[in-house]
């Protein structure tokens, strides 16, 4: 072994959260591991997604909550200060840079090699590094790609001219603009607009389809946002498509915005979520026979379905699974011990809830959207349930009318959505939107993930005057509904 060529038990490509897991947990079973990353260690989630998108929302979502509590109002009636909002952000992404990354990495005895990593062939991988050297890495066992997604953008002629922003740009922004297109109704596009709206933009969301925003969850979860987001002076055109855009005097001028009806606006920066593509584009597929740009297809053991001998693995958002930083990592956490596992020649525990067993990526996915109010789910919605063709009781409850919401703010406004198999007298989805109730949804995902029994949950007591007082109106509505 030298410089230029060298010999692992497990290469993992991408440096993210999922790729760091699969890297540590395999080095935890005694095998060698080495990751291969471009950009910085730590991926999209520490530096342009999870981390400093929360600081940025975090003000807004403290203010709403402070306006709503007597005693408060006053002392909060200001705008945030967007240069501590902004420095605060900077500190969550660690500016930007990655040494605690870096030095986490070699504590769990993993090797690091910086540079753009390609797949040439079985079981190999090139390193471009950004000195021009070239690094050949051998995978005695596997190999596992996990180098996330990236904006997808619409096919627009000229978009790239208008440097529209993305996830990346909105999270690192060193400005606010007066003026702050959204294209999209998805968490990302959500997320920002009530960010940008709450720090002073004027903010304009155009989302292609009728059905509202943040349509993958329970209906009453967008139409909920959606009032909040225009009580907060946001503006939301449903059904609208942008057919062209253009900075007609060039580079840092606003930015006309064609629509489908024939009709235009104009702002200052546009911020495209429409949807994520795999980061797989430049990565070597076509040297193991599979496409370019496509997403990697996985079985339960996070194998890449269309590569024989099973030494290609594909874990977190690549795999198109469940795209989520906690689900990358809970599916790395899985993959880890399973490739050491194989590598030893060890049996798999490999069913229902077993250690080698992803179940949680079709049972129970949380969710927050970290808006104003809240939004947080886990397991199967309504329309998901009728479409598997699952018997459920569903079962609403105003989280307002708790004496914990009252506690928390005057007018609290919430709402609770379960869904009970009837069959198995368990419950399979949960969804809670409201101020306060991203902490309740631990206790939802035990729920569904334990298969818990209705009749037990009754024995588990919420204490009062909280929020999670909800699960005992909750029980206490079914009851009431089952004996009339």
């Amino acid at each position: 072994m030298n410089d230029t060529s060298r010999a692992y038990d497990v290469v993992v490509v991408g440096a993210g959260p999922a790729g760091e897991n699969v890297a540590d947990r395999t080095s935890a079973a005694g095998l060698t591991s080495v990751i291969v990353e471009n950009e910085l260690l730590g991926g999209e989630c520490s530096f342009w997604a999870c981390e400093p998108s929360k600081a940025l929302l975090r003000p807004v979502v403290a203010r709403a909550d402070a306006r709503r509590v007597p005693g408060l109002r006053r002392a909060v009636q200001g705008p945030l200060d967007v240069p501590a909002v902004f420095a605060h952000r900077d500190k969550m992404a660690a500016y930007w840079k990655d040494d605690d990354q870096v030095d986490w990495l070699e504590s769990v005895s993993v090797d690091l090699v910086r540079g753009h990593g390609r797949l040439d062939g079985p079981r190999q991988v090139v390193v471009e590094t950004g000195s021009g050297d070239t690094i050949r890495l051998t995978a005695r066992h596997a190999v596992c790609v996990a180098t996330g997604t990236v904006t997808a953008f619409p096919d627009l002629p000229g978009l790239d001219t208008v440097r529209p922003w993305t996830n990346r740009d909105a999270t690192a922004a060193r400005h606010v603009p007066d003026r702050l297109a959204v294209v999209g109704g998805g968490v990302v596009a959500v997320e920002m607009a009530t960010a940008f709206q709450a720090l002073g933009s004027q903010v304009t969301m155009l989302v292609r389809g009728t059905k509202g925003i943040l349509n993958r969850m329970e209906p009453f979860a967008g139409e909920m946002v959606t009032e909040a987001l225009r009580e907060a002076g946001a503006e939301l055109r449903f059904g609208t498509s942008v057919t062209g855009v253009v900075r007609e005097n060039g580079a840092g001028s606003p930015v006309r915005i064609t629509l489908d009806d024939g009709q235009s606006l104009v702002a200052d920066e546009i911020l495209f979520a429409t949807g994520r593509a795999p980061h797989t584009q430049d990565i070597g597929l076509e040297t193991v026979g599979l496409n370019p740009g496509s997403w990697l297809e996985v079985d339960d053991s996070f194998r890449v379905t269309d590569v024989p001998d099973g030494w290609l693995y594909a874990v977190g958002d690549v795999n198109h699974r469940a795209l989520m930083t906690h689900q990358g990592k809970y599916q790395a956490r899985i993959a880890g011990p399973l490739i050491a596992a194989r590598a030893k020649d060890e049996p798999l525990d490999d069913g229902r809830w077993g250690a080698h067993a992803p179940t949680a990526d079709s049972a129970a996915v949380p969710q927050v959207v970290f808006c104003e109010p809240e939004v947080t789910s886990v397991g199967l919605t309504t329309q998901e349930a009728e479409r598997a063709g699952r018997r459920v009781d569903v079962v609403d409850y105003d989280i307002g009318r708790l004496a914990g919401a009252v506690q928390y703010a005057d007018g609290y406004s919430g709402k609770a959505r379960v869904l009970i198999d009837t069959d198995r007298n368990t419950i399979v989805g949960v969804t809670f939107v409201g101020p306060g109730t991203q902490e309740l949804l631990y206790s939802a995902t035990v729920a569904i993930t334990s298969e818990m029994p209705v009749d037990r949950l009754w024995h588990a007591v919420p204490a009062f005057p909280t929020i999670s007082e909800v699960w005992l109106r909750i029980l206490e509505t079914y009851r009431d509904r089952a004996a009339r």
